[in-house]
């Protein structure tokens, strides 16, 4: 576990996105060394030459380093901070795994479908002692403008984390609060990390209800589609999802919790959260590619997860169920065949006592 949180880290980042790239900016403003890794190749060119330029809520100039592959992240850093879709967290963690060391921290931000169970116990058959760190949603919220800007539209008012092995909290806690600022709080575990992040349960209704939308590229708001109809199923998967928590022996909030919590709303019905954000934001704007995140990230990761967790606890998730098999029709594609976690972490043929025990 790393140590000494006064110090100035030099942190890893993978990914260039727009979480990774808000992270950086923030991380960088706040005094820490930065250096970039573009798991595609070419994402990070830009910065070896120019600085990353923020907006919003964080305007800044800032200049980072950029690694040419996983093994110069690695040595550069003290933590790594995988921000990047979990669709590509399996490709990123096995091309890091030959390089980590004992005692490095890896924060994944965020982390869906155990992935950071994934990485955890690869290390560890690999012989390597390190932390990993999981949120259940990433703390800023931004919009990546070009290879070299980023706006930063919230940093959410607190963020629940969690840890393996589950004895290391305590530090990483102290190290999240070091770089991103305070307001973090434990989660119970791992899963329970997994099973708060609420994307999937808002995300795979407005896909599914927006989906001529979304096809037609149309520019549509995401809280003002959120209908009173489209709120009652967001609330139906979100039932599912805090059962199977509970099979589990994890205590969750309803998803109203989460929006309060992390963008201070007030009202109590989900229909009126939407409203109250929209009121307030003005957006953020809906997806207009077939392939968005809502579908290729949240269906297989996000509700095929949780299906593949009640089938282990003998809990019945027919609204989840429905959802991913109207995204597998309309999009002609299998969602639950797309999550490459499932059969690596052996869920299949596990229990429930099983799994809170690697946990």
């Amino acid at each position: 576990m790393t140590e000494s949180v006064g110090k100035r880290y030099r942190v890893g980042i993978a990914g260039t996105g727009a979480i990774a790239l808000a992270s950086a900016a923030w991380l960088r403003h706040a005094g820490h060394d930065v250096t970039l890794w573009s798991p595609g190749g070419q994402g990070a060119e830009a910065l070896r030459t120019q600085p990353l330029e923020a907006g919003g809520v964080l305007p800044c100039s800032v200049t980072v380093e950029v690694a040419d592959d996983a093994a110069q992240l690695c040595h550069a850093s003290d933590v790594l901070l995988l921000a990047l879709p979990v669709n590509g967290h399996r490709h990123v963690m096995d091309a890091l795994l030959p390089f980590l060391r004992d005692g490095l921290t890896v924060i994944v931000s965020s982390m869906a479908s155990l992935s950071s169970l994934y990485l955890y116990e690869g290390a560890r058959q690999a012989g390597r002692r390190i932390t990993v760190a999981s949120f259940g949603t990433t703390v800023l919220t931004a919009r990546r403008e070009s290879a070299t800007q980023v706006r930063v539209m919230t940093r959410r008012k607190a963020v629940g984390v969690s840890a393996l092995p589950s004895a290391d909290i305590a530090g990483v806690l102290e190290l999240c609060a070091a770089l991103f600022g305070g307001s973090f709080f434990a989660q119970q575990n791992t899963l329970a990390s997994a099973l708060a992040n609420v994307n999937p349960q808002s995300h795979g209704p407005l896909a599914v209800f927006n989906w001529t939308r979304i096809e037609r590229a149309e520019n549509w708001a995401q809280y003002h589609c959120m209908t009173p109809g489209v709120a009652r199923a967001i609330e139906a998967l979100d039932l599912e999802r805090r059962a199977v928590a509970k099979a589990f022996g994890i205590e969750l909030g309803p998803i109203e919790e989460h929006f309060a919590r992390s963008f201070g709303t007030t009202s109590t019905r989900l229909e009126d959260i939407a409203a109250e954000l929209h009121a307030k934001r003005g957006g953020p704007p809906g997806p207009v590619r077939t392939d968005t995140r809502f579908v290729s990230e949240d269906m297989p990761y996000g509700l095929a997860f949780v299906e593949a967790l009640g089938l282990i606890a003998g809990v019945p998730t027919p609204a989840t169920r429905t959802i991913v098999d109207a995204a597998s029709l309309v999009n002609g594609i299998d969602y639950r065949q797309q999550n490459d976690l499932l059969e690596p972490l052996g869920l299949a043929n596990e229990t429930v006592a099983g799994l809170l025990a690697r946990l």
